[in-house]
């Protein structure tokens, strides 16, 4: 696929069909239409390994696969055994399956700084669970999150904090306050602002860029020293950064965590760690008040679990974070020299750790576009290249990567173009993509 040659017709029909069926058009705001070029959203039929396949034939190289949960590509054979076998067994019982006690070992010797675990379907359970905790075991109300990081959950605790507030009452986002990331004064100050009210911090341990030095140590020390619990949000770093996560990575042990996305590669499986004497508040074997942790039909599917494991083992012994670094560091340099070879260097930059990479698309006084970003999709589109961001699978070869970076060329020859114009209007093919958090249609 080349210039204008991509064509939906099927894509299109399809995506109608959504609208009239499903509110938004799909089952995640960040999957929807809009976040694409007008009349670009292919719809997909399926996809192995690297590759996706739309409903009008055309085959895409695909980055940040199943918002980055598909981390070892689509269909991986050892994924898919360890499910078919399980499925052929049974998927959910009356009573916990010996895969549930298998499944908690494997993650807690994966992941040696949390005593226990329980699994659940998705991030925002466990999230939510991790606050439930925290608000029970301190007797406090009001949670404290990173404000630079973009979604935790999608329950009222968060959502009512972020541009669609709809139906949340206020009470309930009263009781969310917020702090800066890599500023522990700012958090000291917010414990000073309400003394004895915090009950916990939450955070992506990272993101875009790497904790200041003594960074997540001091935030440990001052939850620790406000009687708060400090609770890392692992659904990205679980993994991509390294098999334990970032606590794994940087030394540091929070009191609860949160995994999802790359941990069952595509299926469905979440999970909230941390210390014993906590995570026990919501078991049988103490004498406080029962708490009502996690409780879910679903959670603890035997295909998901053995999809956990497989994911796991996988990881260990193939080295996956590694090549995901690697496959990470050889697309950001070809980015970056397309960028500079285009003279948009300044426009189109690469953030992120290698293993989680996305891009910005800036307008002539470097300010974030979505005009921009709308024509920088377009190309992508049109050349194969089906990337909302630029994070990678490891089913992804050096010679994907390339050909990804030989395309973002030809984006940036347009982009240059636009630039000089000094509107990239004439390149969108119709109206911008647009933010998945905002107030108005």
């Amino acid at each position: 696929m080349s210039g204008e040659e991509l064509a939906l017709p099927r894509s299109r029909a399809v995506n109608e069909r959504l609208h009239a069926a499903v509110p938004g058009g799909a089952h995640t705001y960040a999957k929807g239409d809009d976040q694409y070029p007008q009349d670009l959203a292919p719809v997909i039929d399926h996809g192995r390994g690297a590759r996706v396949w739309d409903v009008d034939g055309n085959e895409y190289l695909e980055y940040g696969s199943g918002l980055r949960s598909v981390s070892l590509g689509h269909a991986h054979p050892r994924v898919l055994e360890a499910v078919r076998r399980e499925l052929e067994r049974g998927s959910n019982f009356v009573r916990p399956s010996v895969v549930e006690a298998q499944a908690a070992e494997r993650f807690l010797a994966t992941v040696p700084t949390a005593e226990m675990v329980k699994f659940a379907k998705n991030g925002s359970d466990a999230t939510t669970a991790a606050v439930r905790l925290a608000r029970a075991v301190t007797g406090r109300t009001r949670v404290a999150l990173c404000a630079d990081h973009p979604f935790f959950s999608v329950d009222d605790w968060f959502i009512g904090t972020t541009p669609m507030p709809a139906g949340i009452p206020s009470q309930t986002t009263d009781l969310t306050v917020t702090f800066p990331y890599g500023d522990l004064a700012a958090v000291e100050a917010l414990f000073d602002r309400y003394p004895d009210e915090i009950a916990c911090l939450i955070l992506e341990p990272a993101t875009q860029t790497e904790p200041p030095p003594g960074y997540l140590e001091g935030l440990r020390d001052l939850a620790h020293r406000h009687g708060s619990v400090l609770v890392f949000d692992e659904m990205i770093t679980g993994f991509r950064w390294s098999e334990a996560g970032a606590q794994g990575l940087y030394g540091v042990t929070p009191d609860l965590s949160t995994f999802g996305k790359a941990l069952g590669n595509g299926f469905a499986v979440s999970a909230l760690a941390g210390r014993r004497e906590l995570m026990e508040w919501g078991g049988l074997r103490h004498d406080g008040d029962r708490v009502f942790l996690l409780s879910t039909t679903h959670g603890a599917e035997t295909h998901a679990l053995a999809a956990a494991m497989a994911v796991q083992t996988t990881y260990v012994e193939e080295g996956v974070t590694a090549r995901l670094h690697a496959l990470g560091e050889r697309l950001a340099a070809g980015v970056r020299d397309a960028a500079a070879a285009m003279g948009v260097a300044d426009h189109v930059v690469v953030r992120g750790r290698a293993s989680n990479l996305v891009f910005a698309t800036l307008d002539a006084r470097g300010r974030p576009s979505q005009e921009y970003r709308t024509l920088f999709l377009r190309r992508l589109l049109t050349g194969g290249v089906l990337a909302p961001s630029f994070v990678v699978s490891s089913a992804l070869e050096e010679a994907d990567v390339d050909r990804t970076v030989d395309v973002v060329g030809q984006a940036c020859a347009v982009y240059r173009k636009a630039l000089d114009a000094g509107d990239p209007t004439p390149w969108l093919g119709g109206r911008p993509v647009r933010p998945v958090f905002r107030r108005t249609v």
